[in-house]
């Protein structure tokens, strides 16, 4: 007697598809020969080859080999695997349709209006670091400090700057006394020039008068002397007389001599007053050249004042320390970061939307926030970015069935976290409104 044993691995499922799949083959083989629906000896001979193959038969009994009819026991036999079989199917046809309505549900959960989406909060992340190297001699603000705008974060060694800044301060007076000075000594000339050209002019005049005066007097000597020399033919006047005439009129030659000497003296003396006008303009240059030394040396004590400030490194903008890089007593190069800030106040959430909900969504949408750790207390947040282009695509995608895969980044901005509960890293899901009729749900 052949007993077939029953493998472990032909359940009663399988046997139900090996009877679905016998029974599509010879659907298929009757729909090409013009048949489209097998006869009822053929399903008969599709279920018998089958649980022939997959089922434990009696003592003798082959259901391959039994004919349908032939004693009651076979009918029997073949007649309840057709029952079973029928209510494998069945149930079978309920699960397929509950996972698939299921799955629609899980997709399609929230009411038309509401799109649900997650992601991870994050924010405007600024790192903090110093324009000049240096050791740290101080550090104001660790993790998790809350800082404004403009306060201390990091000192740095500023020892050498000071005096850098103190010589460039010292320098600085000394230019501005010169400058001072040179100033002083200007105005002064500016007041002198014009009262020795006039001084001088006023000599030249009166040297000029004197000639005048000087030609005069020789003028009416000459004409005594022509008179004294007629009177001294006629025997009226003494010889003495005569040479007492010539004496003066020599005298006033010589009047005339001295007057005009002092005149181009006079002259002189007005050229070298009129040159003071040059030596003006040369002492304004001068000043012109000492100014511009100070205004160096401006520049300079600014430069090493401003190299002082920024060794004391400051917040950019307020916010909460999330990370320190450095310790006090390192040494730090210049550009290195040391600390990371982030805005509370300006966290967003950034979810990825399917490119087919893509087109529901537009700026200033409303959203809800919910996370894990307040599950009872949603976190208002607007709508501010989405993405022009789908991301993680390595290629242009133009097939529908890859198409649906495409998602698109969307940033909801938080609006309401003044006590600061969210915080950059935190998962969370969200919901937006693209209808405002919809009332808000939580996510699912």
């Amino acid at each position: 007697m052949l007993i077939r044993k029953r493998h472990p691995e032909w359940s009663l499922a399988v046997r139900i598809r090996a009877v679905s799949q016998h029974w599509s083959i010879r659907s298929v083989a009757n729909g090409a020969n013009g048949n489209s629906t097998p006869s009822r000896r053929e399903r008969k001979s599709i279920i018998c080859e089958v649980m022939g193959r997959h089922a434990r038969t009696g003592p003798g009994l082959s259901p391959c080999t039994l004919r349908w009819g032939q004693g009651s026991e076979s009918e029997h036999l073949m007649k309840r695997n057709t029952y079973v079989i029928a209510g494998i199917a069945l149930l079978t046809a309920v699960v397929a349709g509950a996972y698939v309505i299921g799955g629609h549900l899980w997709q399609h959960g929230l009411p038309e209006g509401l799109i649900q989406a997650n992601g991870r909060m994050e924010g405007d992340h600024v790192t903090v670091s110093s324009k000049f190297p240096g050791r740290v001699v101080d550090l104001a603000a660790r993790e998790g400090s809350s800082v404004t705008k403009d306060a201390v974060l990091i000192r740095l060694d500023d020892a050498q700057t000071k005096a850098k800044v103190d010589q460039a301060a010292r320098l600085v007076d000394a230019l501005m006394a010169q400058v001072e000075a040179a100033h002083t000594s200007l105005a002064v000339l500016n007041l002198e020039v014009p009262l020795n050209i006039e001084a001088a002019t006023a000599k030249v005049e009166s040297a000029r008068a004197a000639i005048q005066k000087a030609k005069a007097v020789e003028y009416e000597a000459r004409r005594d002397i022509d008179r004294v020399r007629t009177l001294l033919r006629e025997q009226a006047v003494s010889q003495q007389q005569v040479d007492q005439a010539e004496a003066r009129w020599k005298v006033a030659v010589t009047e005339i001599s001295v007057a005009n000497a002092a005149l181009d003296q006079a002259n002189k003396e007005l050229g070298q007053a009129e040159l003071g006008w040059k030596r003006i303009r040369s002492r304004e240059g001068e000043v012109a050249a000492l100014e511009r030394q100070r205004d160096q040396a401006d520049a300079a004590l600014a430069e090493a004042e401003s190299v002082l400030r920024d060794l004391t490194i400051v917040a950019p903008t307020s916010g909460t320390v999330t990370t320190r890089m450095v310790d006090v007593g390192e040494v730090v190069s210049a550009g290195a970061p040391l600390l990371e800030l982030v805005d509370l106040d300006r966290l967003y959430l950034q979810v990825y939307v399917p490119e087919l909900q893509i087109g529901k969504i537009r700026l200033d949408l409303p959203a809800l926030i919910y996370t894990d750790a307040f599950p009872d207390q949603p976190f208002h947040a607007t709508v501010r970015y989405i993405a022009s282009k789908a991301e993680f695509t390595p290629k242009e995608v133009q097939t529908p069935d890859e198409r649906v895969k495409l998602i698109f980044a969307v940033r909801l901005y938080v609006t309401d976290n003044a006590d600061h509960r969210l915080t950059p890293g935190l998962p969370a899901d969200a919901v937006i409104r693209w209808k405002d009729s919809v009332a808000w749900a939580k996510p699912r």
